[in-house]
């Protein structure tokens, strides 16, 4: 009798499953930053013009138990309380738990860095706003927040969705390179003046771009893409912009209006568009055009597939910290209090101490992965290198996944045992974590895709 109620119970739960009813919301909100805002951190200009809009831009899918949010923003990074704060915003706002939130920034350059432990450490001294605008951050995340909860009241049935993938020519290349003695030096950037460097291979990159799309029958309501590549053709002049990425996006919204269509930077921290582009401004709508044509293929691709069930599965991150000489909180601690320093290496330590105080308290990060059936979403940290993308679709060659990074950004660059057995660590100050971080990483997308 125990084994027939167990049995019927199992059924019922699948039945359930199966017979559940999908809808998704869509929402936009304006998050271009004020004139005179700190850009990339304060490593560059701050903001003097608008060339172009910065946006947040979700999707709410509703029916998979708890809601499942996207967030796509057109900044360069989130980091420790802020990103916390922006989930825990949405995940009130739509009814649902903050690790549900599945939230990454687009990581372009001429954009904010948001931090609000960096910032109030940075104010102690008098470097007001020198990271960012706290009270324009808070507000930024209510009206995201706002937004969300408005759209519930509009969601649209979903019975579909789509998968669609196809390869992006003349855009990504490696960092890595050989120099004139045969060693490996990542000196090849989002753009490149170097003709040797610039005709050296792309290197290891991944050239699909992929497509999920929600279908109400033969209607799309909503897609999102993924592809791997630095989202920057030229920048540090004050021009806040989404960039050639943005463009893109831009251009598929127009080609598919009825839908909404959310663009993610998948792990991109050592691809980059340098082989490609001199950084001139001539070059940006090249390398938008080039995306562009491989979001349109990818979308003319598409299969759809009957919307019958959606698995969510939460994994724990944990990444060794960087506690090298420089990167002990002590000596971030001095080159904080130092007034003799540049603003922002100051601003660097602070974010440091921010990644370290998070650290004392316990905090982790939430992995989150979407699982379709023919497709599934993963969401990775920060600045992780494309090789983590590679080894994660490695992990289900039978599917589509679609990777995004720069959710939580707090580590700065997660370079491969390769890349950091070649010193990439060691050369770069953008990079909070140290030895083992590719086998946290490894470890955790065998848990989420397992």
């Amino acid at each position: 009798m125990i084994r027939l109620f167990i049995t019927i119970a199992i059924l019922c739960t699948s039945s359930f499953s199966y017979a559940a009813k999908f809808n998704v919301a869509t929402f936009e909100v304006d998050v271009t930053v004020p004139m005179g805002h700190a850009l990339m951190g304060g490593g560059i200009a701050p903001a003097k013009e608008v060339v172009d809009p910065l946006s947040a831009q979700g999707i709410v899918l509703l029916g998979a138990g708890a809601p499942l949010v996207w967030l796509s923003l057109d900044w360069c990074e989130v980091r420790n309380d802020a990103y916390d704060a922006w989930r825990e915003a949405l995940a009130e706002a739509a009814g649902t738990t903050q690790e549900r939130v599945l939230f990454a920034c687009i990581h372009q350059h001429d954009t904010p860095v948001a931090d609000f432990t960096a910032q109030a450490l940075l104010d102690e001294v008098g470097l007001e706003k020198s990271l960012c605008d706290v009270p324009f951050v808070q507000d930024c995340i209510a009206r995201s927040a706002a937004a969300l909860k408005e759209s519930l009241a509009t969601a649209r049935p979903v019975t579909h969705y789509g998968v669609g993938k196809a390869k992006v020519e003349g855009v990504t290349s490696n960092r890595r390179v050989l120099d004139e003695n045969g060693k490996d030096v990542f000196h090849r950037n989002s753009s490149c003046a170097n003709e040797s460097l610039r005709a050296q291979p792309e290197g290891t990159i991944d050239p699909w771009v992929k497509t999920l799309s929600f279908w109400d029958g033969e209607k799309p309501v909503a897609a999102m893409s993924t592809y791997a590549v630095h989202p920057m053709s030229y920048y540090g002049r004050g021009g806040v912009s989404a960039d050639f990425v943005g463009m893109a996006r831009a251009n598929m919204q127009a080609e598919v209006p009825d839908a909404k269509y959310l663009y993610f930077s998948g792990c991109s921290g050592d691809v980059v568009a340098g082989k490609f582009n001199d950084g001139s401004d001539s070059e940006r709508p090249k390398l938008a055009e080039r995306l562009y044509t491989g979001m349109k293929a990818a979308w003319d691709t598409t299969e759809r597939f009957k919307l019958r069930k959606i698995n969510f599965r939460n994994e724990i991150l944990q990444l060794p910290m960087r506690e090298t000489e420089a990167f002990t909180a002590e000596a971030q601690r001095a080159v904080l209090d130092n007034k003799e320093a540049k603003t922002f290496n100051r601003n660097l330590a602070a974010m440091g101490l921010s990644w370290h105080a998070a650290q004392a308290k316990g905090n982790t990060i939430d992995v989150g992965m979407v699982d379709f059936g023919k497709a599934q979403f993963l969401l990775m940290p920060a600045e992780s290198f494309v090789g983590f993308q590679l080894e994660a679709q490695s992990l289900r060659p039978d599917s589509t996944v679609l990777v995004a990074g720069y959710g939580e950004s707090a580590p700065g660059y997660i370079p491969t045992a390769s890349a950091e057995a070649e010193g990439f660590i060691d050369g770069h100050t953008w990079c909070w974590v140290h030895h083992g971080a590719h086998a946290a990483m490894s470890d955790v997308m065998k848990r989420a895709l397992r």
